[in-house]
């Protein structure tokens, strides 16, 4: 049978004139080939924030419609990122609904294992919020994530194990007080890191991401403006 998808294309293009495959060529694709068109994840940063290869590019994404802790926010932080990383480990197919691009340049996106929400999953769990302010983005799941904290909210389940939570939006609005120097044991991790951590570093003084990922770690407080969205990842657009 062929594909209506088919179909409706050739119609379109007997009107403005193009070249599709054959409908037979749209049926032999297997499953493996159309696997391997699928973005697939490097990286995770914090609760809500990965690196997905996308046809041979790597983009930073953020998960649309909701807001995991800080990794301050301890240990909050760390287990939305840890959760993050188990739900979608290095390797790990995932299908992408684009909502928009922040202005970091991050794609902000719904992500998807078998059709499952993992944006979803975290609220579920507790290992994030509903981002109320951006909630717009998914319009079409607006009551499935609200539902979703309140049941989250009710069982007390993870973030909402607290008594009094501090919001991750709430929590980055108070983040001004001033870093702490690394201490004098770090001084032999310190020696391999650029000159400019000696003064003043910014995305241009390193070479990949992950050498901007470990001066971010070895200065708490990030002095040297590394992380400018506060997500726990650094210099975003380096290879």
């Amino acid at each position: 049978m062929i594909p209506m998808v088919w179909l409706v294309s050739a119609l379109l293009c007997g009107m403005v004139g193009c070249t599709l495959p054959m409908a037979t060529e749209l049926n032999e694709r297997s499953p493996a080939q159309v696997q391997a068109s699928l973005p697939v994840v490097i990286s995770t940063g914090d609760g809500d924030t990965l690196r997905i290869r996308d046809q041979e590019q790597t983009i930073t994404v953020r998960l649309a419609c909701i807001d995991a802790p800080e990794i301050a926010q301890v240990p909050w932080g760390e287990q939305a990122a840890s959760r993050l990383n188990e739900l979608l480990p290095p390797g790990q197919v995932v299908q992408m609904r684009v909502a928009d691009r922040d202005q970091y340049g991050r794609l902000v996106a719904e992500l998807f294992v078998n059709h499952a929400s993992i944006n979803l999953k975290l609220v579920e769990e507790g290992q994030a919020v509903v981002y109320r302010e951006y909630l717009d983005r998914c319009a079409d799941t607006r009551n499935q994530y609200l539902q979703a904290e309140a049941q989250a909210q009710q069982r007390q389940t993870g973030f909402w194990q607290q008594a009094s939570p501090l919001m991750p939006w709430e929590f980055r609005q108070g983040q001004n007080n001033q870093p702490e120097p690394p201490s004098s044991t770090d001084d032999d991790a310190i020696a391999d890191f650029p000159a400019c951590v000696n003064t003043d570093c910014d995305c241009q003084d390193f070479r990949t991401q992950a050498e901007a990922q470990a001066v971010l770690t070895a200065f708490p407080g990030d002095p040297h403006r590394l992380d400018g969205d506060l997500d726990g990842v650094a210099c975003e657009r380096l290879p």
